[in-house]
């Protein structure tokens, strides 16, 4: 490992005068009591994290680098000048962080603060030019990922790169059914709003910047938070309390939803989902739309949050559109995320195969969550997802089940607790889980109670955001050969986080990572299930994978565990009888034609800017999405539709009031068809009946 010297001491010394006096906008400077914040995080990142990382050439360099990519990610600010007068600052980062030195820091971000005006000015004083005219006809094109471009050379080419991202803005709001007259006034007060903020940085957002370019470089879940951030910090990671029920980052100048809290507002509505973004925020049922493209996270968090029972519409662009002009509307009544509402929920599906009668039970398991307050408080009710679910796995064998279905879709995971304690309902006794600290010592959780709340045929249902806690179960019934696993490879958070007081702000620091009995992580590689559905979460964006600097997959020593009879020989058999059926199934043909189109779309990265090419682009995605829709419908004896809208009054609701997705049902109904197929192959290889429970 290559370490620093003396010789890169001096060096940095030097640097740090020098580009302190250079930049003539120097509005923003480290305050004294940063010195020792940054050491105390600099302290807690290599004695704690558990990746073990030490600073070094290296380390100094990707820090350099992730900073930069953080404040200008689209390489739109910064000129080549810029960073060729950055560029010697790239080996000498490290030992000023070790010294608590954050000044270079801050001399970066004051050239990029200047250049964000420079460009704010620019887009108004276009925009404020009436006599100015925008070519909405000329045949040009704008490259939407510059993540992997050049630095720009000279103001000529910024200006033009900057001239064709407000020409895509005006377009968009143009199809939106704005007048030029009225995207200009939008687009002024949205550049006025935008310009208001950044001038309201502070030294202490700069400080918290510039520390989580080094916090991420030990991985994206490492944080520091500012003593302001530190206050807010659950109402920054998920609207929970009388907001929408959502988890929001912001990317690029939008606000993006990365996943729906279960049985909150905003998964009751039906009408949002992962990597929808949100441009616009109204208040009641008719208050005008507040325009939030380019607003901080905390500032869209308090526009989205009111009073209990009132009403905020979202105007959003949704995720599988190509193009930004795409909007919708989202009307959501803010609530609280009640404990009774995220609780497991049972149904009965009968199904019926070859003449033969077949009684599935499922319990849908939305997070793992226990009334803590209630355990240590002695309350023989409290509330636990373990004693939820046993409680209605009795209901259900009271029905007479043949099989049962655990439905882990979505469940964002919660209580390790609780994980450990539900693989306990399924296997007699033996370890579920190790954990494994940045010491290297592996902590093993098991179940200890040989009683078994359900010994029948079993089937988990997985998708990409099932996490954290869902993997280690989903993760235990496949390493026992317990029960089949199906549906999407899932997120993949195996990492351990916890929170460290610091005597300025806290910083969010992973220490450990989850392992399966097998001795495989489920960072990284989630868990892949026996048989995979169709699905349009593309991992490219959503998932463990998708974030930068993510910990990667490993493995530890298996841990020696009773198993189940191999499920190797069902497998080939239960994959082929799958296929068979899903090749007539109108919904799983509707989701591979999207799979395929959304895949078509991710490749698109020329965005047109003629008004007209982009219309014809939106009516032909429009008219391909009405025809595969009619084509399920019709093939399912269900009358066309004319326009898409029309779909929102034609789904079902469920008990809770959310939208019936009709590709989610499709795959649980297809889940119980592989379980009946497992039930009658079981029959025939095995002892493990449906008998065995009576």
């Amino acid at each position: 490992m290559v370490r620093f010297s003396f010789k890169h001491l001096a060096i940095s010394w030097v640097l740090a005068l020098s580009l302190a006096v250079s930049p003539a906008f120097a509005r923003f400077s480290p305050e004294p009591v940063h010195e020792q914040a940054l050491l105390d995080v600099f302290t807690a990142l290599q004695q704690n994290h558990y990746s073990g990382k030490q600073m070094d050439l290296a380390l100094s360099s990707d820090v350099y680098d992730r900073y930069l990519k953080d404040l200008d990610p689209a390489r739109l600010y910064f000129y080549a000048a810029d960073i060729q007068e950055f560029e010697p600052l790239r080996p000498v980062l490290g030992l000023q962080l070790m010294q608590g030195d954050s000044q270079s820091g801050f001399d970066i971000y004051n050239r990029f603060q200047k250049r964000n005006l420079e460009r704010l000015e620019y887009l108004l004083t276009l925009l404020r030019d009436e006599a100015f005219q925008f070519d909405f006809e000329a045949d040009e094109f704008m490259e939407s990922d510059r993540s992997e471009a050049p630095w720009v050379q000279t103001a000529e080419e910024m200006d033009r790169l900057w001239h064709q991202r407000l020409k895509s803005a005006m377009i968009s709001l143009k199809l939106a059914d704005k007048s030029e007259e009225e995207a200009r006034e939008i687009l002024i007060k949205r550049y006025e709003n935008q310009k208001s903020r950044l001038e309201q940085t502070n030294n202490e957002d700069v400080f918290e910047r510039y520390t989580n370019a080094l916090a991420h470089e030990f991985d994206p879940h490492s944080q520091y938070l500012s003593p302001r951030n530190q206050e807010n910090f659950q109402i920054n990671m998920s609207l929970s309390l009388e907001g929408i029920g959502a988890v929001l980052q912001v990317e690029d100048e939008y606000t993006k939803i990365v996943r729906l809290v279960p049985a909150g507002p905003a998964d009751k509505s039906g009408q949002l989902r992962p990597s929808d973004l949100i441009v616009g925020v109204g208040q009641g049922e008719e208050g005008a739309l507040e325009d939030v493209v380019g607003w901080r996270l905390d500032e869209v968090v308090n526009l989205i949050r009111g009073p209990q029972s009132s009403v905020v519409r979202l105007q959003i662009i949704p995720a599988d559109s190509i193009d930004r002009s795409a909007r919708r509307i989202v009307t959501i009544v803010r609530d609280k995320v009640r404990l009774e509402e995220q609780a497991a929920q049972k149904r009965i599906i009968d199904t019926e195969r070859n003449g033969q009668p077949y009684r599935l039970g499922v319990i849908e398991i939305p997070a793992f969550y226990i009334d803590f307050a209630g355990l240590q408080a002695g309350d023989p009710e409290y509330k636990s997802t373990t004693r939820d679910v046993e409680r209605l796995i009795s209901q259900l064998k009271e029905q007479n089940i043949d099989g049962l279905i655990v439905d882990l879709r979505n469940n964002g995971g919660g209580s390790l607790r609780e994980a450990n304690e539900l693989t306990g309902l399924f296997i007699s006794r033996g370890p579920t889980v190790q954990i494994r600290d940045a010491s290297g010592r592996v902590d093993i959780l098991g179940d200890f109670d040989p009683k078994i709340a359900w010994n029948g045929p079993l089937l988990v249902m997985v998708n990409r955001l099932s996490a954290s806690a869902s993997e280690i179960f989903a993760g235990a019934i496949q390493d026992y050969n317990r029960g089949i696993v199906v549906g999407g490879r899932t997120f993949g958070k195996g990492t351990v986080q916890t929170l460290l007081p610091l005597d300025h702000g806290q910083l969010k620091l992973t220490h450990a990572k989850f392992y399966r009995i097998s001795g495989e992580s489920t960072q990284h590689k989630g868990v892949v299930p026996h048989i995979v559905f169709p699905t349009l979460m593309d991992e490219q964006e959503i998932g463990e994978s998708a974030l930068e600097g993510a910990l990667p997959w490993d493995q530890v020593h298996p841990v020696r565990h009773g198993r189940f009879p191999s499920l190797t020989p069902f497998i080939d058999e239960l994959m082929t009888q799958h296929q068979a059926r899903i090749q007539s199934n109108p919904d799983f043909r509707f989701m591979q034609q999207q799979v395929e189109r959304s895949r078509e779309q991710r490749d698109q990265t020329l965005l047109p800017l003629s008004i007209q090419r982009v219309k014809e682009q939106r009516d032909e995605l429009e008219s391909w999405q009405i025809q595969a829709e009619n084509e399920r419908r019709m093939a399912k004896g269900e009358p066309p539709i004319r326009a898409l809208s029309e779909l929102e009054e034609l789904l079902p609701k469920d008990n809770q009031g959310r939208t019936i997705n009709p590709e989610a049902e499709s795959i649980l109904m297809e889940s119980a068809e592989i379980l009946v197929d497992f039930i009658n192959l079981n029959l025939a290889h095995t002892a493990l009946t449906p008998a065995a429970n009576q």
